[in-house]
């Protein structure tokens, strides 16, 4: 006597694990796109004080930043698309720092990279911005003072993380810049 048993019905997770099997690949355009645009982070360097340095160790050979497609530090905010504010702002260089996040395309993030761009750090006077979001908004906060390089990596990929887990509509996938 054979036994044959009827299959459940089938996932949609388990169709996919079969057609990558396959070797056929399904995605959405949303999952896409947040790959690209992970994959791909151009930062602005912004440093300001001592965590400029680690900052600049990151993008060094030892620590290989280029790993996680960000090792291209731009110089000009509009190819930039990362805005790392590395160490204290005072308070004359916060509109600065503000016309520079203007300058940047969409989509743009922001980290504040040690103690002082995140709030103020030791520096709790009038001269000093107490944390740079309230200036620009700010996607990951990377704390120490200085912070490590693997603590900004770490940072980097937070960043990704959020990034991969956005959701678009359609305008924000398809913008023509006539059809403002």
């Amino acid at each position: 006597m054979q036994v044959t048993t009827t299959p459940g019905p089938v996932t949609a997770e388990q169709e996919e694990r079969d057609l990558e099997e396959r070797g056929l690949l399904l995605t959405s355009l949303d999952r896409m796109v947040n790959w690209a645009r992970k994959s791909s982070i151009w930062p602005a360097t912004f440093g300001l004080a001592c965590c400029a340095i680690e900052m600049m160790a990151t993008g060094a050979s030892r620590f290989d930043l280029a790993r996680f497609g960000a090792e291209v530090f731009r110089a000009s905010p509009r190819q930039a698309d990362l805005m790392i504010v590395a160490g204290r702002v005072s308070k004359k260089m916060g509109p600065v720092l503000r016309r520079i996040y203007d300058q940047m395309p969409e989509p743009k993030w922001v980290i504040a990279m040690g103690a002082c761009a995140s709030c103020g750090g030791i520096f709790n006077n009038y001269a000093i911005v107490q944390g740079v979001d309230t200036i620009v908004p700010v996607d990951v906060y990377v704390p120490g003072c200085p912070p490590r390089p693997e603590q900004l990596i770490h940072g980097i990929m937070m960043l990704q993380e959020k990034i991969g887990k956005e959701r678009h509509s359609f305008r924000d996938l398809f913008s023509l810049p006539w059809k403002k």
